[in-house]
């Protein structure tokens, strides 16, 4: 469970970025996916540009196809297939004992009820903060998606917004990345149903 202490502060040298199963075959049923990958593809930027480390995680590739050609996921510490609903399969847990002062979790995807909340589930039973970003997550029921989001309030996420963390992450204009990560911002992201069903 985030800890009290923390009030979900987050730096670039203490957070990931995770990937959950972004993939070609659920765009036709998750609601709004356009519009999610239009805020995954700025995240994902933004953590290339801030050097924050990105795993991404395909679900059942063979049948469900790869992650969707616009997000760059080149520079990504891994890309793993996995049949686990969780992200948090071996190869993955590789990377949070190598990852020594990471701390916060940001994190987006498919579905909200299920990949979502079961990875996120995890990672807060292993101590770190979590941040579901918001405009970056769905499912193919809103009503599942809103109740996930109960939830994982319950149990101590943080559910947030890409600009929220992408300013958050800088902390300071004077941020060297600023003028970069102003750059990502300029165009907000899509207002979608995602937003009224919260």
């Amino acid at each position: 469970m985030a800890s009290k202490a923390s009030f979900g502060n987050i730096s670039p040298e203490t957070s990931a970025l995770f990937i959950c199963d972004m993939q070609e075959k659920f765009k036709p049923a998750i609601k709004y996916f356009d519009d999610i990958a239009f805020v995954a593809k700025r995240l994902i930027d933004g953590a290339y540009i801030l050097d924050i480390p990105v795993i991404v995680t395909e679900q059942y590739p063979k049948g469900l196809g790869h992650t969707v050609e616009d997000l760059d996921i080149s520079r990504a510490l891994g890309v793993y297939p996995k049949t686990k609903f969780s992200m948090v399969i071996p190869e993955v847990e590789a990377h949070l004992n190598s990852l020594t002062n990471l701390k916060s979790i940001i994190l987006l995807g498919i579905e909200a009820h299920v990949c979502i909340q079961q990875t996120a589930l995890d990672l807060l039973a292993r101590g770190y903060d979590v941040h579901v970003v918001a405009d970056a997550v769905s499912s193919r029921s809103m009503m599942d998606r809103q109740f996930a989001y109960e939830r994982l309030r319950q149990f101590g996420a943080i559910i947030t917004t890409s600009e929220s963390i992408l300013f958050q992450l800088l902390g300071d204009k004077d941020h060297p990345k600023f003028k970069q990560i102003q750059g990502l911002v300029k165009i907000s992201a899509p207002v979608s149903g995602l937003a009224s069903n919260m």
